[in-house]
């Protein structure tokens, strides 16, 4: 069973918008962080944005002012808003999750998302 599954990546072209959206699993009983990480073409995978339970919000240099997280605590979701969207975001977008009542984090699958003219 998949504990975070995500959604949302396609093509779009530059200037574009996407929203990706991840659900966790019920069997992740006490998420404190969620967030996404992203993986672009022979590079390392590098923090996007991440969201506590509180809303508290932590971004990437590079995806500020047009990238937005937010978060659904009741129904365990994380939604990422991608607006103005350039050729370098071009990646493997991986959702995250923190359960501090078990020191464990989890990992989505990946969602790809492609900037391209």
């Amino acid at each position: 069973q998949e504990q975070l599954v995500e959604s949302g990546g396609g093509l779009v072209q530059p200037g574009g918008s996407l929203r990706l959206s991840c659900a966790a699993s019920e069997t992740i009983s006490s998420i404190n962080t969620m967030g996404w990480y992203r993986r672009a073409p022979g590079k390392e995978r590098d923090l996007v944005a991440i969201i506590n339970s509180l809303g508290g919000t932590n971004y990437a240099d590079s995806v500020k002012g047009r990238f937005t997280i937010s978060r659904d605590n009741a129904k365990n979701t994380v939604f990422l808003q991608m607006n103005s969207l350039k050729f370098e975001d071009t990646a493997v977008y991986y959702c995250y999750a923190f359960d501090g009542s078990v020191n464990r984090r989890y990992w989505g699958q990946g969602t790809q998302v492609t900037v391209s003219s």
